[in-house]
């Protein structure tokens, strides 16, 4: 589903990613792993359309992406989540929801004008999607709570919720553990492995190795911005580069 070719990227001198080449399989929940510095997030920013490749292919269902913007990835059903959620924190977490709707008719002057039936019919419509996505990521109680505050495990979900909004094939998420309680954890794990079995492909960036182990069938590891190692979790963390790569050789 994706496959990234040679994926390089230079901020001046350095080479934070490095050729990297890998590929995601349509269906799979696949991690991504390694220590900081490794270049993982630029390498998710560049797969997202943050960033554009200083040269490589980045392919998404056969078609080069690598010269589209964000938006047209998303529009090709290529969605993201942030390490660090930031909603907008005066509004409702269903109104943080029903913003990542795409396309909509109500965003341009014209449409509330001419046809205001149809746009707030529109707006019905999202906001009974997103309350539906809201119960499912278990913040059903909090829909008309400001964001602002929510918790730093109920933010993620929120995020979760956001981008399932825009209906996309592939998700990618950074580090959806990172600061959340092992309850929290457990419902985040839960609604992926869910989603997962609905036929949603995930690209996870994580150092939480309990939530790779548990989800993830395959694993690539990078260290100084190249791929080092791939496999199941359990070939990798048994792998003396990767062990060595986390703790500088201390094993």
């Amino acid at each position: 589903m994706l496959e990234l070719r040679e994926i390089t990227r230079h901020f001046g001198g350095a080479r934070v990613v490095d050729q990297v080449s890998l590929t995601v399989a349509g269906g799979s929940i696949t991690g991504l792993i390694g220590p900081n510095g490794a270049g993982k997030s630029t390498l998710f920013n560049l797969v997202a359309g943050s960033l554009p490749p200083s040269s490589g292919h980045i392919l998404l269902d056969g078609a080069r992406i690598e010269g589209e913007p964000a938006h047209r990835r998303l529009g090709r059903g290529l969605g993201r989540t942030f390490q660090i959620p930031r909603p907008f924190g005066s509004l409702s977490v269903i109104e943080n929801v029903m913003l990542a709707a795409p396309g909509q008719q109500g965003e341009r002057i014209l449409p509330n004008w001419l046809s205001p039936g149809r746009v707030a019919a529109e707006e019905r419509r999202h906001a009974a999607r997103a309350r539906e996505i809201i119960d499912f990521v278990a913040l059903g109680k909090l829909a008309d709570a400001a964001a602002r505050t929510l918790s730093g495990g109920q933010r993620k979900l929120l995020e979760l919720a956001r981008v399932m909004m825009a209906d996309p094939r592939l998700i990618l998420l950074d580090e959806p553990a990172a600061g959340v309680n092992p309850t929290l954890l457990d419902t985040i794990m839960d609604r992926i492995a869910t989603l997962n079995a609905r036929g949603v492909t995930f690209l996870i960036v994580e150092h939480n190795m309990e939530l790779i182990g548990r989800l993830c069938g395959h694993v690539h590891v990078m260290a100084a911005g190249r791929l080092l190692a791939e496999g199941t979790p359990a070939a990798v963390t048994a792998d003396a580069r990767v062990v060595e790569a986390y703790l500088g050789g201390v094993a």
